[in-house]
């Protein structure tokens, strides 16, 4: 399995952007610290995931931080990216690791202790775990407790970081809950100075981390 940094892992959200722009956020937020970054397009063709997947994998490449694929495993296949995240109505995990490999990073959602162990046993990497507040993005969303977090945290021994709404005035509920890190999408994606967003919420999770 590749090495990986769950610690600040950035969502992105093309919705409003023009393409210029929306390469520019990111690598304002790489500059800014972000560990791990995963493309999330739900709307675009194949063709047009693969093409902007490319032009992402580029920038992250010289930052030396791992891209993601959201759901399609065919895109980050085409394009060479180092991992794919699924949902729990995607693939199953342990088909996607029988066409991926080993080496594959595979990230899981899961909002219950019960799912959490079953991605762990199907060879999950890491699992996203929410939403802990709603969030604004296009994606439907079940609110997750801290309580269930925690307790997922516990019982499996793979990073479980934190999703869903969260930003640097609210993260602070993840206090003393054992998570690996936390994902955002809105609060770089809509900041007014994405490098400096980024280098702040970095430093919040590792403090998080610590405790």
């Amino acid at each position: 399995m590749r090495n990986f940094d769950t610690t600040l892992y950035f969502i992105t959200d093309s919705t409003g952007f023009s393409e210029e722009e929306f390469l520019r956020r990111i690598e304002e937020a790489l500059k800014g610290g972000a560990s791990l970054l995963q493309l999330r397009e739900k709307d675009k063709t194949t063709r047009e995931y693969i093409s902007l997947a490319e032009k992402v994998h580029t920038l992250t490449k010289k930052y030396n931080v791992p891209l993601i694929i959201d759901d399609r495993i065919d895109v980050a296949l085409a394009m060479g990216a180092e991992g794919v995240h699924l949902g729990q109505s995607d693939m199953p995990i342990s088909t996607a690791r029988k066409i991926l490999g080993d080496d594959f990073i595979i990230g899981a959602t899961t909002k219950t202790v019960p799912q959490a162990l079953e991605a762990t046993e199907l060879g999950a990497d890491y699992l996203g775990v929410g939403a802990i507040y709603p969030t604004t993005t296009k994606v439907k969303t079940v609110l997750t407790s801290t309580e269930t977090l925690g307790a997922i945290c516990k019982a499996v021994p793979i990073p479980v970081n934190a999703i869903g709404g969260l930003n640097r005035s609210n993260v602070q509920i993840l206090e003393g809950i054992g998570i690996a890190g936390f994902c955002v999408v809105s609060a770089i994606m809509k900041a007014d100075d994405p490098k400096a967003e980024t280098e702040i919420l970095l430093k919040l999770a590792k403090e998080l981390k610590k405790q």
